[in-house]
């Protein structure tokens, strides 16, 4: 099962935890911005470019006093040789960006590149996100390598692509998966054996013991010994009586192998807020070992953690660490693309780490 933890809410936020994988190497990863365009590639070698309307509101659209209309599109290829792009066309739906002038609630959208039209897709109120044929995918992919003019259009309503950074973006993904000067590149082709491009890499494993989700209650004694191991640690938080407070600040869990999970808030800013985790002995001495600083949440094993990138609410970054028995594994991590208003919590998901996380039945009794 793959874990993306989208609960709640800064972008580029530094999270205190360990990076983990399989083999004990640097998992392959990459995150790139450039122009109106962003990539992100995960472990699996798999790459997500995201690209946008121009943020110059004069390219953004047909505005006809109805304001900034914004969009963006996707595109995703796994690793491996002969390996197609998939591209996904979605339209804003941000409330404070709609159009004065209601949309309808099916819109016929025309493609068309430097004037030249390229079929037709269907977005409704209820579906705002519509894959693209296969022979637009195509159209679109050698219209961004160069300067181009990209719009979906129905009537009086026009959404414009921005092609500012697509080429470096594009090129970017290219190099990740090893696929310059192979015939299958996107922008430096070549005569190269497709046979030569990297493989897609597995996903690794993340298995889950069964675990009592219920927090527990220590006994006063040693939930005064747990604060006082926890003071030194936590020095770097910056809540309020964090530690000093009451004993129902301090959350605890059961985990296994005589371990416990001990949660604490840690930090509160404009419009995110994080709790510091640790694992510690299920008896002193606790030996207190940091998890992360910005958790939002536990349940069945895996810490949460998913912060605002600003204020609007258009973009989140999230994380995920999962219990394997032993220790928290760094399971999942990425984002939700550029803060531009195209949706509530941001328009995409943009992984740089993925886990297939199988989950034990809870052990919860009545």
């Amino acid at each position: 099962m793959k874990r993306l933890f989208t609960a709640f809410p800064a972008l580029g936020l530094s999270l205190l935890a360990a990076s983990w994988n399989a083999n004990g190497a640097e998992l392959p990863r990459l995150r790139f911005s450039y122009g109106d365009w962003k990539i992100a590639c995960d472990n699996t070698r798999t790459c997500r470019a995201a690209g946008y309307d121009s943020e110059n509101s004069s390219d953004a659209g047909d505005n006809g006093g109805a304001g900034q209309r914004r969009m963006s599109v996707l595109l995703t290829r796994k690793a491996g040789p002969d390996t197609l792009v998939h591209a996904e066309l979605q339209i804003g739906t941000y409330e404070d960006t709609q159009p004065a002038t209601p949309l309808p609630r099916t819109l016929s959208l025309t493609m068309t590149i430097d004037g030249k039209e390229h079929g037709k897709v269907a977005v409704t109120e209820d579906n705002p996100t519509v894959d693209l044929a296969p022979g637009q995918t195509r159209a679109l992919l050698a219209a961004l390598t160069r300067v181009s003019k990209i719009a979906w259009t129905d009537g009086p309503f026009t959404w414009r692509l921005s092609d500012a950074g697509a080429a470096a973006v594009l090129l970017k993904m290219d190099a990740f998966q090893g696929r310059v000067g192979t015939p299958g590149a996107l922008v430096r082709k070549g005569a190269r054996l497709e046979t030569s491009v990297l493989a897609a890499l597995p996903e690794p494993v993340v298995r889950v013991p069964a675990l009592d989700d219920r927090a527990i209650d220590l006994p006063a004694p040693r939930l005064a010994a747990l604060r006082q191991a926890l003071k030194a640690p936590a020095d770097t938080c910056t809540e309020p009586d964090n530690i000093d407070g009451t004993p129902g600040d301090i959350a605890v869990w059961r985990l296994t192998g005589g371990k416990l999970l001990a949660s604490l808030p840690c930090w509160r800013a404009a419009y995110n807020e994080g709790a510091a985790y640790w694992v510690v002995n299920a008896r002193p001495p606790y030996a207190p070992r940091l998890v992360t600083t910005a958790g939002n949440g536990y349940a069945s094993g895996i810490i949460g953690s998913s912060l605002k990138g600003r204020g609007l609410g258009d973009c989140f970054s999230f994380d995920e660490w999962t219990w394997d028995g032993k220790v928290f594994v760094h399971s999942s991590e990425g984002d939700t693309g550029d803060c531009r208003l195209v949706a509530p919590g941001g328009a995409w998901v943009l992984p740089v780490l993925v886990t297939a996380v199988q989950p034990a039945r809870p052990t919860n009794r009545p």
